[in-house]
């Protein structure tokens, strides 16, 4: 988790900032493994799908960024797009804030799942350094939705592809609306991690 957040700060490309940060939420994965319950395994589940929702989002949001049949990898490429392009900019800045773990989105219930069960688990210590892995990760998460939003614009992006759009639109749904549905993915993670539990 700390690797992974201290990597991904000084990064400009956001592909690479996301394959660092990647690291980090491995990390935070593993700390329902490490708490070694029930809780920790139904928290790994809950967390996975919420990372491959988020993740699927971003990249989708990273092949829309495209200049003239070129893509573009740089997070200063970004500048000013909630005027050039505000859905995109939205969808993008709430996929930054679930990935930071702010509530009520749902990457915030992610981490809160799996730092629970390291509690319950008398993993302290472990929970605090997860708590503060994400602390420091935000910084960048959040840096890029200021890049997005403050800057002067840049030269407006092509056109976002249907399916791109169809998937960046949806996993913002997603995270947006996960706090108001939860039960069926929260369900399904509590029978799967009760027949795995032996």
């Amino acid at each position: 988790m700390v690797l992974g957040s201290l990597a991904a700060i000084g990064q400009t490309n956001i592909k690479r900032l996301m394959a660092y940060s990647s690291i980090g939420h491995v990390g935070f994965a593993l700390v329902g493994l490490a708490a070694n319950n029930q809780e920790g395994i139904q928290g790994v589940l809950i967390y996975m799908a919420i990372y491959l929702a988020m993740t699927l989002g971003t990249f989708a949001c990273v092949l829309a960024m495209r200049r003239k049949d070129e893509t573009v990898e740089e997070i200063d490429e970004l500048s000013g797009l909630a005027e050039t392009n505000l859905s995109m900019a939205f969808a993008l800045g709430m996929l930054m804030f679930s990935l930071a773990g702010i509530p009520p989105l749902a990457g915030f219930w992610g981490k809160f799942y799996v730092i629970a069960a390291a509690i319950k688990a008398d993993m302290t210590a472990l929970a605090i350094v997860a708590v503060l892995s994400s602390v420091i990760a935000a910084f960048y998460y959040i840096r890029i939705v200021l890049v997005m939003f403050v800057r002067e614009p840049k030269e407006r992006f092509l056109p976002i592809d249907g399916k791109v759009g169809m998937v960046m639109a949806a996993a913002t749904a997603f995270v947006v609306l996960f706090i108001v549905y939860p039960g069926p993915l929260v369900d399904a993670a509590a029978a799967a991690a009760k027949s795995l539990r032996l």
